[in-house]
């Protein structure tokens, strides 16, 4: 039972809540959590991009790279360039725990996507030392978002990082492919599903393509990737 001085500080806040909305999280303005002028000037993606890596592309062509080595996901969905200041609110909920920052990039990501949406919404994997460390996995909390934007369920423990790889900056393209071999594992029978993988960013794809192989040989029938910034 909540005390009379709890409840009532209860009610001041959803007082404020309903009649002060939360500041802009870029410029402190009034019509948070993104006011309209700072939205506008997210570094949205550019429309002509290749469909399969999300790239700029002339005319929305599959890129040289993708038909030359075509990836194991079938498309990329992201609305952002990983550039100024998306990379800064993804650096906050990745790196300063501001989780309720996790709900409206989840927002902005579904309002992106393209095509038929996948079955199930399954979030890139930290490998537990990892999640210990950090205390969260941002991409469960985005993909938590993501299914309540879109009514597709979340499963987060279909996969798992099973081998805590060095961290890929700063690697080559082929050196990433290298350090990440049979960093991941699927413990779910997917036969027949269309699996969204869910992330945070996309730099080479490396991490995404040893993902989806590793649910296409369990099964899958299709693997689809939706991001909210490619770099």
């Amino acid at each position: 039972m909540l005390s009379k001085t709890a409840r009532t500080i209860l009610n001041i806040r959803s007082f404020f809540n309903r009649h002060l909305p939360p500041p802009c999280l870029l410029c402190q303005s009034p019509g948070g959590p993104v006011c309209a002028p700072c939205l506008a000037d997210l570094p949205w993606l550019a429309a002509a991009r290749c469909p399969l890596c999300a790239l700029p592309a002339p005319g929305s062509e599959i890129c040289g790279h993708c038909l030359q080595a075509p990836p194991a996901f079938s498309r990329v969905d992201a609305p952002f360039s990983y550039g100024f200041p998306i990379d800064r609110l993804i650096q906050r909920l990745k790196y300063q725990e501001h989780l309720a920052l996790a709900p409206l990039l989840g927002e902005l990501l579904a309002g992106c996507l393209q095509g038929d949406l996948p079955e199930v919404w399954l979030p890139m994997p930290l490998h537990a030392h990892r999640l210990r460390a950090r205390g969260f996995n941002q991409a469960v909390e985005i993909a938590r978002a993501l299914s309540a934007s879109t009514g597709v369920p979340m499963q987060a423990g279909w996969a798992a990082r099973v081998r805590d790889t060095p961290p890929q900056a700063g690697l080559k393209r082929e050196a990433r492919r290298k350090n990440l071999r049979g960093a991941f594992a699927c413990s779910r029978n997917l036969a027949g599903l269309h699996v969204g993988i869910v992330d945070d960013v996309m730099t080479t794809g490396s991490t995404l393509e040893e993902l989806a192989q590793t649910l296409k040989s369990a099964g899958a029938r299709a693997v689809s990737c939706a991001v909210v910034a490619r770099a």
